[in-house]
């Protein structure tokens, strides 16, 4: 199963946590992260986004169809987010558009097998893998996109 955990692009600032909108240089970085990940869509990919408005438009910018989950929105623990996934036994892959801290707090207990403190960037991706080596599961780090380094994300 390939697990993608995508933060959110840079949103305003503002008293209601599910109202803020992404900025100018946010809908940038969630096109250009898009268009990345446009070329490089695994097969079978199920998208499921926080029901905020800035994860929702983050989500927006790949044009495909998502759903809302309100499990993966703010405060959302790593619990949370493996049961929106279906990790580690669905098939195909699973795109969670969401947070911080909870999606740094799921990366490194996938990764190193304890909750820590890991900081996704905005708008960033990072693209997990499970895979079966030697009869044991391992979970894989296939790669992270940064917004900051990919063209039009400026």
């Amino acid at each position: 199963m390939d697990l993608l955990l995508w933060r959110h692009a840079e949103a305003e600032d503002g008293d209601d946590d599910f109202a803020r909108a992404l900025t100018g240089r946010g809908e940038k970085q969630a096109k250009a992260v898009a268009r990345w990940l446009r070329q490089h869509l695994p097969r079978h990919l199920r998208i499921v986004a926080s029901p905020t408005v800035r994860t929702r438009q983050t989500a927006e910018a790949l044009d495909l169809p998502f759903e809302i989950e309100r499990r993966i929105g703010p405060g959302a623990q790593p619990a949370d987010l493996l049961a929106a996934a279906g990790w580690p036994s669905a098939r195909g892959a699973v795109l969670l558009v969401g947070h911080q801290p909870g999606l740094g707090q799921l990366a490194s207990l996938l990764l190193a097998g304890q909750e820590s403190e890991w900081t996704i960037k905005k708008g960033a991706l990072w693209w997990l893998t499970r895979r079966i080596r030697e009869g044991e599961p391992q979970t894989v780090l296939r790669t992270v996109v940064s917004p900051d380094f990919l063209a039009g994300s400026k």
